[in-house]
Formats: C-alpha cells, structure tokens, sequence
C-alpha cells in the first residue's frame, strides 16, 4: 500500500492506493482510497479515515499488566533495573521527563552506557545498546547523539536543576570546587590556558560544581573559561543561586576561594558559609600569636579528633559598596575562628619544608632557577653573584622560622557553625566532591573533551551530569552500608550487570536466577529486587 496526492479543483488530497488481482481481467489493477486533504501543508483526516484509525488503535489497546513478548530474546537487565530504580527514587526521571520531554529517555540511556560502561567512548553505544535493556530501547548512532547534545537548551538545565534543587536543599551545607577539564577543541570560546590541575598541555574550562554532603548528590554545575582563577568565581555562583531561586546558600569552600571580597558578598546576600582560611592572614595570624604558647596543652585536646583546638567568636570587618552611589558602608559582623593543631602534621610539614628548602637550593647553585619559585626563592634567601664566587645564598632564617612556627596549624572560618567539631565534620565532609570529580573524570571519560562546538560540549557536560548523579548514589549507598569493604564501584555493577530479562512469544517477561548474595546487595542499595 501506497500514499499519494492528486489536485482536484484546486484542493489537494491525500489517498492510500491499494493493489489487488482482477481475475476477471487476469492482471493487477488498483484501488484508490481517498483518507482526508493536506491543508496548508499539513494533513486533515476525513470522518472515515478518522473513524478507521479510531478502530485500530482500540483493537491494539495495550491493557494494564505485563506484555506479552513477540520475539524470543534475551538481555542485560540487573544493572540497568538498578538505575531505574535510582532515578525513580531519587525524582531524576521525574524531573528530566518534565523538562526534557522529547529527548528524556535517549538522555537516559545514554547515562546509562557512562555509568556502566567506565571510560568507553560514546560511539561504542551501538555494541552495549545490542545487550541490555535501557529506557530509549534502541541504538543511538554518533550522529544522532550528537545531534541530541546540541538541542538540549540551557533552559531545559536551569529547570531541571531548579526541580532537583528543591528537593534535596533544605538544611544541607553545600561543597563547592572546581576542576579543569581539557580540550582537544581549539573552536570553543571558553577553551583557554591556565592553570591546569592535571598538569596537561593541553587548553583547558573549567568545571564548577555544587554538591550536597549529606545527600551524596550534586545539586548544579556551571561551566568557566578556563583562565578564570578560583576566587573569582564565588560572586558569579551567588548570582546563579537567583536562578536556582536558592534564597539561602549554606557553602562549604577551601582557601582557594577566600578573599575579603567572597566573604563580604556572602554576609550581604545573607549566606552561610564555612571556609578554610590562611592562617597568615592578619588577623587570624594575630590572635594565633597570642594563644600559640600553651595551644597543645591537655586542656585543648580533643580525644575525638585527635586534636587540640581553641574556638573565638571575633568581629569580620564588614564593608558594602552600594552600586548607585558608590558609597561605602562598613559594620562589624560576627564570625567564629577555629583554631587546630596536629603535632603528626606539625612534624609531616616541617619536614616537606625542609625538602622544598632544599629543592631551592640545589635550583640556586646549580644555575636551573625555575621561574615558579621566583617569590620562594626571594622570601627564604638572600642572593648574590660574584663573577669569581658565582652564585652565593644566604638563608633568612626569620622567614624560616616563621614558616615553621605555623606548621600543624589550620583554621575554618563560619558566620555560622559555632562549634569546632561540627565545623571540622562539615568540612572534611567535603572530600566528597574531589572524590566526585574523580569519578566524573575517570568513569565518565571526562579528562579530555573532543567535541567541536558549544552547544555540543554543553549538551554532553548535562549528560555526564545525570550520569553523576546515578554514581554518586551508588558510592554514597555503598559508603553506608560497608560495601566498599569487598567491593569497588565497577565490580559492584558487574555482580548487577550479569542478571539477565528473558522473553518468549507468547510468553510474559521474566528475570533470570538471583542469587543471596545479589538480593543483599539490593537491599544494601536501598532497591527492590527485580522480578
């Protein structure tokens, strides 16, 4: 059967053609049945075409309840049934089908094959697609992913990360960090060269991202040129938060970001903070001074942590430039100063001093001066060159000293937490993130991007996102309940993986044999066990 249209007075109508035997003629003819009219382009049903239609599908209605299958078949299903689960449960499914509604499932599956496939490259989707079970149910070719990457709009992101936000912020205090990314693109805009954290040649974005502690999922991400150093990014992420439509931020942020400008911007927008400070900042390094003799007295220990700690409430020097005017306004705001002190590390770090002492050294006369330790090489010595002598150093002992004296110290810093030991939980905490960014770089092939346009790179980076979010639940359900004990991440997917959907025609689909050990692990992952 065949579709065509013919002009009739002007009006353009659409028939199906129907070939058949004449037997009476003794050759094939045809039938032309007329089914409705394209108008403006676009096609109009007649009421027996429409009623023909409504016939069908009500003869092909599916029922309630399982499916019968069609085809005899087998397939992967125990790992993917784990991500099912995982997405249902955590209101990823959900909230991607809401603002992804076309594209949803190939996103899906596509984190799917990132998760479970570690470190493959997309293009070998086709060979896992044949195998297992994912919620797209077909292959999805190179082209057609890329092609999927590019119509995924920012605003289809900001919904879904406003979706997700709001159900896992409510108390939650918030690690943020950033990490470079290399790129093989020379076309992208935000591919720049700075500091890379993995020490390649190559350009580099950068990654930040927001992830909760207690949830073990990350929350947001926002790509940045790569040139953009870490302390300045604080500012613009506040701004992103009206977006998120976040009113109160509880931030848990490294040393690398502080400034005096960060944490101003942070009071103003009335957001709680914990962050590490430099215990050479003035005032800390003033009231350190103070309370330095005696720190690592029995009275400061703390046989919880292991460490002596001293707590201040002190006054943060606040000050507000107003955009209109440009008038300044400074106050007084509270800040709590924890104080700690690791013997074990005091010693660890007078001994890593003495070997970048020495590195110096051996740079200044032998002649091979590295340009990055210029300012190290002015601070500790002093340097002179004689035509004769050569090169003759003399070290400032007062600097070395002074270096030495704060070894085993940190501080953190809160407008907050006014409790030492829920400050340092909250903060060591924040290896969560590192660890994330591990595992967004190594498992979902991340290190070196290669795709050629911007909307392709963005399309991608919110697909490994989802993939994230998948990981992360599995690491943080294994944390709880023990598992990495016997098990990493990869050989807890592959004891799922091998759990096989078998379908016979005629017959209903049914899981293959699930051993103890599996059922356990189901329960372990807080996931039902298929049947």
């Amino acid at each position: 059967m065949k579709t065509g249209t013919q002009i009739i007075n002007g009006i353009e109508y659409v028939y199906e053609d129907h070939p058949y035997w004449d037997p009476i003629k003794k050759r094939g003819t045809h039938k032309r049945n007329y089914i409705g009219k394209n108008v403006d382009g676009v096609f109009v049903p007649n009421k027996n075409y429409k009623l023909q239609l409504e016939l069908e599908s009500l003869k092909t209605e599916v029922k309630p309840g399982a499916v019968p299958a069609e085809v005899c078949t087998h397939s992967f299903y125990g790992a993917t049934y784990l991500l099912d689960e995982i997405g249902n449960k955590t209101g990823l499914v959900q909230d991607l089908k809401a603002c992804c509604p076309e594209d949803y499932k190939s996103i899906l599956s596509l984190a799917y094959y990132l998760v479970l496939e570690s470190q493959n490259p997309i293009y070998r989707f086709s060979r896992w697609s044949r195998s297992h079970e994912h919620p797209y149910g077909k292959d999805i070719p190179s082209q057609r992913s890329s092609e999927l990457f590019g119509r995924i709009t920012d605003a289809s992101k900001m919904a879904f990360f406003q979706k997700q936000s709001k159900r896992r912020l409510e108390k939650e205090y918030l690690a943020y960090d950033t990490t470079s990314i290399s790129s093989y693109s020379q076309s992208l805009k935000q591919v720049k060269y700075g500091k890379n954290k993995e020490h390649d040649s190559l350009p580099q974005i950068n990654l930040a991202l927001l992830f909760g502690e207690k949830s073990g999922l990350p929350v947001y991400y926002r790509k940045l040129p790569g040139n953009i150093p870490d302390v300045k990014t604080i500012q613009n992420l506040i701004k992103d938060m009206d977006f998120l439509e976040i009113k109160k931020l509880n931030l848990v942020i490294d040393r690398g970001f502080y400034s005096e400008q960060n944490i101003n911007a942070l009071y103003q927008g009335h957001h709680k903070f914990l962050i590490a400070g430099k215990t050479s900042l003035k005032f800390i390094q003033q009231k350190l001074n103070k309370i330095r003799q005696g720190f690592d007295s029995r009275a400061h220990f703390n046989s919880k942590t292991n460490l002596y700690i001293q707590s201040f409430m002190m006054d943060w020097a606040y000050s507000e430039t107003k955009p209109r005017s440009g008038e300044v306004i400074k106050d007084k705001r509270r800040i709590y100063v924890h104080y700690y002190y690791n013997a074990q590390h005091a010693a660890d770090d007078k001994a890593r001093l003495n070997v970048l002492l020495d590195t110096l050294e051996h740079e200044l006369l032998e002649g091979k001066r590295n340009p990055d330790n210029d300012k190290l090489y002015s601070k500790y010595y002093t340097i002179t060159n004689t035509p004769v002598r050569g090169t003759k150093i003399e070290p400032k002992q007062e600097a070395i000293d002074k270096a030495e004296k704060d070894c085993g110290f940190f501080v953190l810093l809160s407008n907050d937490i006014n409790n030492p030991i829920d400050a340092l939980e909250i903060y060591r905490a924040k290896d969560l993130i590192e660890k994330a960014f591990g595992n967004l770089k190594e498992r979902l092939n991340m290190r070196r991007e290669s795709v050629a346009s911007e909307e392709n790179l963005e399309g991608k980076l919110f697909v490994q996102f989802i993939a994230l979010i998948y990981l992360s639940y599995i690491k943080k359900a294994m944390d709880d309940g023990g598992l990495f004990k016997n098990y990493t991440i990869q050989e807890l997917i592959d004891e799922f993986d091998i759990i096989e959907r078998f379908q016979q025609p005629g017959k209903h689909q049914h899981v293959g044999e699930i051993t103890e050990k599996q059922k356990k692990l189901y329960a372990t992952m807080n996931i039902k066990v298929p049947s």
